[in-house]
Order: C-alpha cells, then structure tokens, then sequence
C-alpha cells in the first residue's frame, strides 16, 4: 500500500516536470488590458429604426387611438346607465350591464393593437436572434402609448363595474 502512494506521487511529479515546448508567458494578455470600467461609446447597431417596422408600430398606434371615440362614446353611455341604475336584477340595471358589455366590445382595437405589438416585436425577435436597440425602443414606446389607453380604458371599465355591484 505504502508503495503505491510513493509511485502515485512519483508519476504525478515527474509529469509535472517534462520537458515541453516554450511556456507561455504570464504578461498581462491585451484583453486583460482593457479597462472593464471604461464606458462604451456607442452601441454596436447603432441603425435607425427599419422604416416597415415603424410604419407598422405607427399603423397599430393609430388603430388604437381610432378606437378611442367608440370607446369613449360606449362607456359615457354605461356611466349614464349606471347612474340610472336601480338593485341588481332590475330593468335598468339589466340596461347597464348590456351597456358597460358594449363598452368592453369597444376596447377591441386598443386590445388587437397591444397584441400585434407584442407579436410583431417577437417575431422579430425569433426570425433575427435579437433587436437592435432603436427597433427595440419603437416597440417599447408604442406598447407605452397603446398601453396607457389601454389602462385609462380599463380604469373606466372598473369604475362602472364597481357601481354596478359587479
């Protein structure tokens, strides 16, 4: 036993020692040369935004924002409705519901337009490996503009849905 750990050892030292060709050098390597902290001066897709892609964000921008007079008329009509409104299961609180119905129906463009933004900037994302950042930016700033009319017109829904009792 004790004289296989001496050969273990011996084998391990003596490949430890061989001779080999030239070693290499423990100079600093220029990678490591280069300052992680230094910022970076500019991205490295530094392209405007592909012009279908912003005629499609400004398309579906628009599409949403032309919605927002059907919504705006179909939940004025439910809030005067609710106003109105008698103990649930009445005739007029029966006429507030098919109304506040209708004015859900009518966030319809803003819902399809949220949803084509986010397949659009996922399909793009899966057929090119990646975004570039100004394409990236027109994605996030018109999911930002159809999403705040998509929150105040949800607000508006909630706000008929409490009054209702729903």
């Amino acid at each position: 036993m004790h004289r296989t750990a001496l050969l273990a050892i011996a084998i391990m030292l003596s490949a430890c020692s061989a001779t080999g060709g030239p070693y290499p050098s423990l100079q600093p390597r220029a990678a490591e040369r280069i300052d992680p902290r230094v910022p970076i001066e500019r991205p490295m897709n530094d392209r405007p935004v592909t012009p279908a892609l912003a005629a499609q964000l400004r398309a579906l921008v628009d599409q949403a924002r032309g919605g927002e007079g059907a919504f705006d008329s179909a939940a004025s009509e439910a809030e005067r409705r609710a106003a109105a409104a008698g103990a649930p299961q009445t005739d007029g609180w029966v006429a507030a519901q098919e109304a506040l119905s209708a004015a859900v129906a009518a966030r319809q463009p803003v819902a399809e337009a949220l949803l084509e933004i986010d397949a659009l900037g996922a399909g793009k994302l899966q057929a090119q490996g990646g975004l570039a950042p100004s394409d990236l930016a027109a994605i996030q700033d018109a999911q930002a503009q159809v999403g705040a009319l998509d929150q105040r017109q949800a607000e508006r829904i909630k706000a008929i849905q409490q009054r209702l009792g729903a």
